[in-house]
C-alpha cells in the first residue's frame, strides 16, 4: 500500500511539474497547439474530461445553426457538433495548422462519419477570417482563445462575422497551459463588444456564453 501511495504521489508531482513548465513556456512563447498533440486532443481521455455533449449544451449549439469552430484542432468536437446542428445546419471547422486540418479530414473520412455532409474545413488565421459580415449564428472556441497572440483582433473579427444577437462561446480547461481565469475572459470579451449571457461549470472546467450586442 505504501509503495502504491508513493507511486501515485510521484505521478501527481510529475504532472504538476510538467504543467508548470508548459504554462511558463506558453506565457513566454505564445503558440497554437502543434499537430503532434492532435491524438491527445481527440482522445478518449479528452472526451471524459471534456465531454462533447456538455460543451455543445453549454455553448448553445442548436439544430439548423450556421456555426464556426475557431481552432478545431484534430476535430475532437467536429463530428459531434455536425450531428447536433443536423442536415439543415452548417459547420465551418477552422484552424491555422495544416497538420491539424489533415487530422480532422482523416477523421471525417472514416466509415463511422460517412453520414457527415455539413462540415467545411477552412485554413485561416483567427485574426483575418475569410467570411462576410454577419454570417454566423454561433462561434465557439474550446481551449483556443488564449493561444491567440492578438486576442482582441480575433474577438473583433468574431463580432464582425456574427449575426446581430449571435452567440460566442468560450470553453476553458485548467489542464490547458494557456488557461485563463473566468473573470479575465469576461473582461476581455466584453471589452471587444460582447455581452455575457451565462456561465457554466467551475474553476477546473467552464464555458462562458456571450451575445453580440445590437
Amino acid at each position: 500500500m505504501f509503495m502504491l501511495k508513493a507511486f501515485l504521489l510521484t505521478i501527481i508531482v510529475i504532472i504538476f511539474l510538467v504543467e508548470v513548465v508548459f504554462r511558463i513556456f506558453a506565457k513566454l512563447f505564445p503558440f497554437p497547439a502543434p499537430s503532434l498533440i492532435g491524438t491527445f486532443l481527440d482522445s478518449g481521455f479528452r472526451r471524459v474530461v471534456q465531454p462533447p455533449a456538455k460543451v455543445i449544451e453549454r455553448s448553445g449549439i442548436k439544430e439548423g445553426m450556421r456555426v464556426l469552430e475557431t481552432g478545431c484542432g484534430s476535430g475532437a468536437f467536429v463530428d459531434h457538433v455536425s450531428r447536433a446542428i443536423g442536415q439543415n445546419g452548417k459547420l465551418y471547422a477552422l484552424d491555422i495548422s495544416p497538420g491539424m486540418l489533415r487530422r480532422t479530414e482523416r477523421k471525417l473520412a472514416r466509415l463511422d462519419n460517412i453520414d457527415i455532409k455539413n462540415v467545411e474545413l477552412v485554413r485561416s488565421n483567427a485574426c483575418d477570417l475569410p467570411f462576410a459580415d454577419e454570417t454566423f449564428d454561433l462561434i465557439y472556441m474550446v481551449t483556443v482563445l488564449w493561444e491567440i497572440p492578438d486576442r482582441m483582433k480575433a474577438l473583433k473579427e468574431a463580432v464582425r462575422i456574427l449575426k446581430p444577437g449571435g452567440i460566442f462561446s468560450v470553453t476553458e480547461l485548467l489542464m490547458d497551459p494557456h488557461y485563463p481565469l473566468r473573470s479575465t475572459v469576461v473582461r476581455t470579451c466584453c471589452k471587444a463588444g460582447f455581452v455575457t449571457l451565462e456561465t457554466f461549470g467551475n474553476f477546473f472546467d467552464y464555458t462562458i456564453r456571450f451575445k453580440k450586442s445590437g
